[in-house]
């Protein structure tokens, strides 16, 4: 018997080699350029990567001011503070029946108050300059005075605190501090 020698095995078909082409060098030409002339400076070009957003011009104003702050809440206790600052004046001026009505949670219009007698409208309109002036001591930035002229009557508004002034007969007239105590005269 005759063994069979096994078939020799293919060699896959040789790819054709490929041939790698040698690297060019690239070769930097210059460019002849024309010199410009003296008094013509050459501006550079420069590239950007993305175009800038538009922006609309702001207004022209004669001076910038800093940009307002927003209101912030009062801090606790502002009330307090003028009305202390208020009978302090009240008191150092000589008022008389001085009278403080705490409208804390019963009226939107203030947190207090006060009323006092003055014995002349002089002494009103002294009253209420000093006390325009502890209350802006104390960052209160708009205090209304009201009745200056008659003197009868003299209302300070603080905010807060209102502030009425009276001659001592028109205070009994006008009875006011009962009405916002609650607590009428009489019963």
């Amino acid at each position: 018997m005759a063994t069979k020698k096994p078939a020799p095995k293919k060699k896959p078909a040789a790819k054709p080699a490929l041939k790698k082409a040698p690297l060019k060098k690239t070769a930097t030409k210059k460019i002849a350029t024309k010199k410009p002339a003296a008094k013509k400076p050459v501006a550079k070009k420069t590239v950007a990567a993305k175009p800038a957003a538009k922006k609309k011009p702001a207004p022209k104003t004669a001076a910038k001011k800093p940009a307002a702050k927003p209101k912030a809440t009062a801090p606790r206790g502002v009330p307090e503070f003028l009305r202390d600052a208020a009978l302090e004046v009240l008191d150092e001026r000589q008022a008389e029946a001085i009278v403080a009505v705490d409208l804390r949670g019963k009226s939107a219009i203030a947190d207090y108050v006060l009323v006092a007698t003055g014995k002349s409208g002089r002494q009103l309109a002294a009253i209420a300059d000093y006390l325009r002036l502890a209350f802006e001591k104390l960052g209160v930035k708009r205090v209304i005075i009201e009745g200056l002229p008659q003197g009868d009557w003299v209302l300070i508004d603080a905010g807060d605190v209102i502030v009425h002034l009276f001659r001592p007969e028109v205070r009994r007239y006008y009875n006011i501090e009962d009405i916002w105590s609650h607590n009428p005269r009489g019963a």
